[in-house]
């Protein structure tokens, strides 16, 4: 079966996550945790590939990012992952690989669409049973999105902006949208297209991506996508708009 095509749309978010190889975790204490932002943070910067929001498990990595140009993605994960490798065996005295295959990635639509993955990324904790709020999780990008704690790490996204005009107040606007967790369907969306290397939009956004790209995308429509009238929404528009409270 042909490996999913990962695809890159400027100034379009992706989705990404990289896994441990079987599972096995890749971090193994607060220091791992360290430099691995530290690592990452370096490979964005040099790469042009901005971060949005990020969340560290014990043996996956889940980002958001908008990647500047074509190689920008794979190169910030290339470049950090085999260094953090290196340095994580030296530390705990491993050998051999850390990371499973090729990272997962798929395009997100920009407005409720994209806050509804960085609330998915967010709440990775929660949902695997390790806090009982995201702000409890010391590993993720939720302390500076939703209190504004530094972290040179995120660099906020038009969506998060746009929250509300006033800087001081946008982090209380992104906890309203806290007060529901995410569907099992909006789950399972966001799961099966990101596995995918997919989108997560509605027809217009497949439409413009399609017409980009230049040729079809993996989970999208079969046949020519129908048009979408003014404010209509498709496929898994509803779904992932349903329980978002702005």
């Amino acid at each position: 079966m042909p490996r999913p095509q990962r695809l890159f749309v400027p100034d379009i978010p992706q989705h990404v996550i990289t896994r441990g190889v079987d599972r096995q975790p890749v971090f193994y204490g607060p220091a791992d945790y360290r430099l691995y932002r530290e690592l990452l943070y370096e490979a964005s910067q040099e790469h042009d590939c901005r971060i949005h929001a990020y969340v560290l498990m014990t043996n996956h990595v889940h980002l958001l990012v908008t990647p500047g140009h074509a190689r920008s993605l794979a190169l910030t994960i290339q470049a950090h992952g085999r260094k953090y490798v290196r340095r994580l065996n030296l530390r705990h005295g491993r050998t051999g690989t850390l990371w499973e295959g090729r990272y997962r990635a798929c395009l997100v639509q920009n407005d409720l669409y994209f806050l509804t993955c960085q609330r998915y990324v967010e709440l990775n904790p929660v949902r695997a049973g390790m806090v009982s709020t995201p702000g409890e999780y010391p590993y993720s990008s939720f302390a500076h999105n939703a209190y504004g704690s530094a972290d040179k790490l995120v660099e906020p996204h038009p969506c998060y902006t746009s929250l509300h005009s006033d800087a001081a107040a946008r982090p209380r606007a992104y906890r309203e949208l806290f007060r529901d967790y995410l569907t099992d369907e909006q789950l399972k969306i966001i799961r099966t297209r990101t596995n995918a290397c997919s989108y997560i939009g509605n027809d217009r956004f497949l439409a413009k991506i399609e017409s980009t790209l230049g040729r079809r995308v993996a989970g999208g429509k079969p046949g020519r996508p129908k048009k979408c009238e003014s404010g209509g929404h498709h496929g898994s528009a509803q779904i992932l708009k349903r329980s978002d409270p702005i």
